[in-house]
């Protein structure tokens, strides 16, 4: 039988929140983001998460696809992504408000409960093709998250 891991290895595990655009980019091989996005997860063997908001959205844009609603929950079960659902009362009302502090971004629900859950998670990294949006939200705590395809391609020049 094979042995738990332990808390302290369970801590080492990378965590990535993951964006609408990366999903999709990774489900279309014609997507523009396709290559970057795919070559990421390739390389990575931790943790993904993400939000029910992120899920919808994603599931929106891949439905225009025949396999794409398919594609998308089986990359998410095989894949092992951890889906939060931030929609009770109190994560709506701090969606909203983020929402309304990064109107001029703008900000959407989705981008809002991943910052949310960047924070509880204490999350540093995100997977995202935005960066105008993500390199510019902050936490309530004040910290930016690292946009994880800036740091894959400049490791890669």
């Amino acid at each position: 039988m094979e042995k738990a891991p332990s808390s302290t290895q369970l801590a080492d595990v990378k965590t990535w929140v993951i964006d609408t655009g990366p999903l999709v980019a990774f489900l279309d091989a014609a997507d523009p983001g396709h290559g970057r996005v795919a070559a990421c997860l390739e390389d990575f063997s931790g943790q993904l998460a993400t939000t029910s908001a992120v899920i919808t959205e994603a599931m929106y844009f891949v439905s225009a696809g025949e396999d794409g609603p398919r594609l998308l929950a089986e990359f998410v079960t095989l894949s092992r992504t951890e889906v939060y659902d931030l929609c009770r009362p109190p994560e709506l009302l701090e969606a909203a408000l983020l929402m309304q502090k990064y109107a001029d971004t703008p900000m959407d629900f989705a981008d809002a409960t991943l910052m949310l859950l960047a924070e509880a998670l204490d999350v540093r990294d995100i997977l995202t093709l935005d960066r105008r949006g993500f390199s510019t939200y902050r936490t309530r705590r004040r910290r930016g998250l690292r946009l994880v395809l800036d740091t894959v391609t400049d490791r890669k020049k």
